[in-house]
């Protein structure tokens, strides 16, 4: 993609830049355009021939009504240039309003039948793609294109065509378009029509990864969209299209098993029922308090801290996206555990960009975490050490007096964002796997409160059975929480989903009693599986980590096959590099739910099946 489309001999262009000038990439002005349609005229009428000369040395055409011109610059001068055509029914480019022959440059040339891919609302055309003489050799032709094809992406399209010039078609091979055996004449020129669809694309680009690094860091991008598409963290929750994610047929939800996410088994305590079915009408039409006052002060009270050391959020998701990216910048340093929960890593990694370390979990442990090691690595001033505890996927928890004692000797400097989105379950004796700890809280909280540098991340979603509310907090030293507080959306947390919460706080032994089933339902479980063939790590959370025997199908495929029959699982390859293609977790459910987890689960591990 060095090779440069043409060369232009304008005299506004005739000078020798630094091989190191600064190059600014935009959308083109209405200035830069009339200079665009100059240029147009010297090199494709002047240079190729494609075009008749014409006096008033300017080539613009039908499509320019609403044509995209992306332009790179180098000082005030343009280095180059390219077109994207829109789909008819988007409307941009120079404003003028006039009747458009053409939808597209190709049906001047082509009867569309002639062309193997579908022109709908999604289709976009790159044209015009030009680097000026004095430019090439600083890769502008591939940042141009780029910028071409993340417009498109960024805009919503699915497929990219183009027409390219048979002397250069290798460029656009390279950069990943594709021939679809149809070539044009203009002229003199002779052009090879060209397609590919975004998502192809988008997975080419990998091999660009180096160059287009190089090319970032060297680059003004003022495009109103980023340079790099931003990537999605994935989860569970496949579950919910079996339902209907437009809510239409929402009694289906009697028919699938939600394993795939960690959601309580259990329903809300008694109170939190009763109070949305009586005041239900009221509370979705009414305002809450604005910061969450009164829900603050509950959590306080619970959790035996101050109000002062409570920020709330609508999840802990909302809290890791506000908080990290409020603390952390591309030029941090964080620890994660490795596997543990994917949105820390992506967030730190593909959201802030900064650097990530991590600290293995060894399979042959039970991925149960070295106290040695953490507590070495945690003398290594990082900005930011994660710790989920008790960890997902693996359900192991590091006992609260342990994690005290390493975290007294961490550097000032360093923040602890401990998870404990599960630790309620940690208090329980019934886990079959756990030590017997009595009714100790294992909860950091009185620790973060008091401590320069600890933050506790608390979920209410899974051990309170209100997911489907979104409410969690942090709890820190308020010092801690003044940069966040600071950026804390009013109204952060519903009305309903405040008052559930209130009256779910207000009910410890409702919910102490349910975590007692739940260990048993757990151990319950995991026997299940054990003979099933299944190799299960002694969690002691609302979920199983579980190999899957080597000698049978991945994971991949027995989620797969179990979805068909109406059971959601998680492959947990994506959650760690030490869990292999083999790893299910799965949700722990009522008994008679689990009952039929695990006949689908024998069924779909039959022999049988795999012939």
């Amino acid at each position: 993609m060095n090779d440069t489309i043409c060369a232009a001999k304008t005299e506004a262009v005739v000078y020798h830049p630094r091989e190191d000038a600064p190059l600014t990439l935009g959308l083109a002005t209405p200035a830069q355009r009339e200079e665009i349609y100059r240029l147009r005229h010297e090199v494709y009428a002047r240079e190729l021939g494609q075009h008749h000369a014409n006096p008033q040395a300017i080539l613009r055409d039908e499509l320019d009504g609403r044509n995209i011109y992306l332009v790179a610059t180098v000082g005030s001068q343009i280095a180059g240039f390219v077109s994207v055509t829109p789909p008819p029914c988007s409307h941009a480019g120079d404003g003028e309003s006039r009747v458009e022959n053409f939808h597209y440059s190709v049906d001047k040339y082509i009867s569309r039948d002639a062309l193997p891919f579908p022109f709908d609302d999604r289709l976009y055309e790159i044209r015009l793609l030009t680097v000026l003489k004095p430019h090439r050799g600083r890769e502008l032709a591939t940042m141009l294109m780029y910028a071409a094809f993340r417009w498109v992406e960024a805009h919503g399209g699915a497929r990219i065509m183009a027409i390219g010039r048979r002397e250069i078609i290798d460029m656009y091979l390279r950069s990943g378009l594709q021939q679809v055996g149809v070539s044009i004449q203009s002229g003199a020129v002779t052009y090879d029509v060209l397609q590919v669809s975004i998502s192809v694309l988008r997975e080419h680009m990998r091999v660009f990864h180096g160059l287009l690094e190089r090319l970032e860091s060297k680059t003004a991008w003022q495009l109103n969209f980023p340079f790099r598409k931003p990537a999605s963290c994935f989860h569970g929750g496949a579950f919910f299209s079996a339902i209907g994610t437009k809510f239409e047929t929402l009694e289906r939800n009697h028919q699938v098993i939600n394993a795939d996410v960690l959601d309580a088994w259990f329903p809300p305590a008694p109170g939190v029922l009763a109070a949305l079915h009586e005041y239900l009408p009221w509370l979705l039409r009414t305002s809450p308090p604005t910061a969450g006052e009164g829900l603050i002060q509950w959590i306080a009270q619970a959790r035996g801290v101050r109000p002062d050391n409570i920020l709330p959020g609508a999840g802990s998701s909302d809290l890791i996206f506000r908080a990290l990216r409020q603390w952390l910048s591309r030029a941090s340093h964080a620890l994660i555990l490795d596997p543990t929960y994917g949105e820390y890593a992506h967030v730190l990694e593909r959201v802030i960009g900064c650097t990530v370390d991590r600290l293995s979990l060894s399979g042959g442990d039970n991925y149960a975490v070295d106290l040695h090691r953490l507590e070495a690595a945690l003398a290594d001033n990082y900005d930011l050490v994660v710790l989920v505890n008790p960890n997902s996927p693996t359900g192991r928890h590091v006992p609260r007096f342990e994690l005290e004692r390493i975290l007294q000797r961490v550097p000032a400097r360093t923040r602890v964002w401990v998870d404990e989105t599960y630790v309620e379950y940690a208090n329980v004796e019934g886990f079959s796997h756990r030590p017997r700890t009595g009714n100790i809280s294992e909860s950091l909280e009185p620790c973060a409160a008091d401590s320069e540098n600890v933050i506790v991340c608390k979920s209410m979603s899974k051990v309170y059975a209100l997911s489907g509310a979104r409410v969690a907090y942090l709890c820190a030293g308020p010092h801690q929480l003044e940069e966040v507080r600071a950026i804390t959306p009013p109204w952060i947390v519903s009305l309903p989903a405040q008052v559930a919460a209130v009256r779910a706080l207000q009910d410890p032994e409702y919910y102490a009693a349910r975590y007692v089933q739940t260990a048993d339902l757990s151990d319950e479980l995991a026997a299940g599986l054990a003979s099933l063939g299944l190799d299960v790590v002694p969690g002691i959370a609302n979920f199983l980590l579980a190999h899957l025997p080597n000698n049978g199908p991945d994971a991949a495929m027995v989620v797969k096959r179990c979805c068909e029959q109406g059971l959601f699982l998680r492959d947990a390859q994506a959650m760690g590099s030490q869990l292999g293609t083999h790893m299910l977790r799965i949700a722990v459910k009522e008994k008679s739910i689990n009952r039929r987890m695990l006949e689908i689960l024998s069924q779909t591990l039959s022999q049988r099946l795999w012939r």
